[in-house]
């Protein structure tokens, strides 16, 4: 089973676009470090709101994968009008050998190819929103 809570004091993001050589112009922004296990209805708010008041049409958010489908569903119901793709990692990227790095390369690509809507992006695999879960036996996200 792969489940278990984290602690995060910093992004890790802006490293990741270096590291990767990315000459995609992002504009990076903050709005919490804390355990997808941990989030509230209140916390999902302000990601919709942060995504809707954004002047990007296409937007990557980071994300703890427990969650991440709750989140998903939230900013689905908002109705924003612009392609956002929610994605994370199994494996954070500061353990070594994480999916992070490449799921992250993954939803920068498809969130400037995808229509807008909103998605999740793991394992090197876009996600219609609704029809996505994780499996946490095998750690892997699944078309439902």
């Amino acid at each position: 089973m792969i489940n278990g809570t984290l602690y995060f004091k910093e992004t890790h993001v802006k490293e990741m676009l270096t590291m990767g050589r990315s000459t995609l112009p992002v504009r990076t922004e903050t709005l919490m470090m804390k355990d997808s296990l941990e989030m509230t209805d209140t916390d999902r708010d302000r990601v919709v709101s942060h995504c809707r008041d954004a002047r990007e049409q296409h937007i990557v958010i980071t994300h703890g994968t427990d969650t991440m489908t709750e989140t998903a569903k939230a900013l689905a119901g908002a109705r924003i009008g612009k392609t956002i793709v929610v994605t994370g990692a199994m494996i954070p990227y500061k353990f070594g050998s994480s999916d992070g790095f490449f799921n992250l390369g993954s939803a920068l690509a498809f969130a400037q190819s995808l229509p807008h809507g909103v998605y999740i992006a793991m394992n090197g695999m876009a996600f219609d929103w609704q029809r996505v879960s994780k499996n946490r036996e095998t750690g892997l996200f699944e078309e439902t």
